[in-house]
């Protein structure tokens, strides 16, 4: 578990850059294995999502344990979940990458929306997908899946740790996603991962100008060249970037 708060001013810059940065920040790191795989957009934003997780782990069906009328239960983990993410946090779920059942569907997905929260992702299936994918909070999954959780899903446990789509997720952990997907961001990194990150996106910039000028890319990507070096100062004086 972590201690770390993102800050308004982390959460900010995350905002403006991409998976892919973060995915080569953190392998400069050592860390290859953050990208949650296997899972995407319901619908395309044009935001960001950005926040820390908020786990929730299922575990097999056993079918004695998860007849329908367990929904009955006040203490059911998948509702709690739902109503105890955290304002600004990220509900992350582990399915074991199993999309043949739904992990959530648009009642309880537009319930975290409208108490606040991030965004939600999950490495099986979602139900009634089309709702989801309207709402502004962005939300990312394996694929549509019409069948209720308890198919194949008992919800067990409440932010611990977990895997989503083979990566390690820890309460407090900082997800970020976007066209791409979701990459994973230890909560002990976070802040120099952002300031990083957004020092890369201003050199990429830099160089898809420079490509599209016709500028070949070696001595230029990565920035070898003494020249390309002058280049993008001058540029970033140019630009305030």
């Amino acid at each position: 578990m972590s201690d770390y708060i993102l800050s308004n001013e982390t959460r900010d810059k995350l905002k403006k850059v991409s998976t892919a940065s973060v995915a080569t920040a953190l392998y400069k790191r050592g860390l290859r294995n953050q990208f949650v795989q296997g899972v995407v957009p319901v619908e395309r934003k044009p935001v960001r999502m950005v926040g820390q997780a908020f786990t929730l782990r299922y575990i097999p069906a056993r079918e004695d344990r998860n007849e329908i009328t367990v929904f009955r239960n006040r203490d059911h983990k998948q509702r709690v979940a739902v109503e105890t993410c955290p304002e600004g946090h990220v509900l992350v779920m582990d399915a074991r990458k199993d999309s043949r059942a739904a992990t959530a569907g648009s009642i309880l997905v537009t319930r975290l929306a409208r108490r606040g929260v991030a965004g939600v992702v999950s490495d099986g299936g979602v139900r009634d997908a089309e709702g989801i994918g309207a709402l502004d909070m962005p939300a990312y999954f394996a694929r549509p899946s019409a069948p209720t959780n308890l198919t194949l899903h008992e919800a067990i446990d409440i932010n611990v740790p977990i895997s989503c789509g083979d990566a390690p997720v820890f309460p407090g952990d900082v997800m970020l996603g976007d066209g791409d997907g979701v990459m994973v961001i230890p909560a002990h990194l976070a802040d120099e991962i952002a300031e990083e990150c957004l020092n890369m996106e201003s050199f990429e910039d830099f160089v898809l100008e420079q490509v599209n000028d016709g500028a070949g890319i070696i001595g230029l990507y990565p920035a070898t060249d003494q020249e390309n070096i002058d280049k993008y100062n001058e540029w970033r004086e140019r630009t305030g970037r």
